[in-house]
């Protein structure tokens, strides 16, 4: 087998392995779009499409502190002392 029957046998392979990669590629595509509109289609992504509601607080007292009390009375401490 010369060099040249070597390369032509590298470059069918080449081509044929690329050839093969993006078919499969293709159909893979293919495969989830497909199962992403079965799945919307049959309704399984409700809870994905619909935001949940965010309660706001009626007042101040109602709302989370953001800092947890002990952490607040000390930096009002620290702030006391300076």
């Amino acid at each position: 087998m010369t060099i040249l029957e070597m390369l032509e046998q590298s470059a069918i392979v080449t081509v044929l392995g690329m050839t093969v990669v993006f078919v499969f590629l293709w159909i893979m595509i293919l495969c989830i779009n497909a199962a992403g509109k079965l799945i919307h289609r049959v309704g399984l992504d409700e809870d994905i499409r619909q935001k949940p509601k965010q309660e706001t607080p009626k007042s101040s007292s109602e709302a989370i502190p953001l800092v947890p009390p002990e952490i607040a009375a000390a930096v009002m401490e620290y702030r006391k002392k300076e």
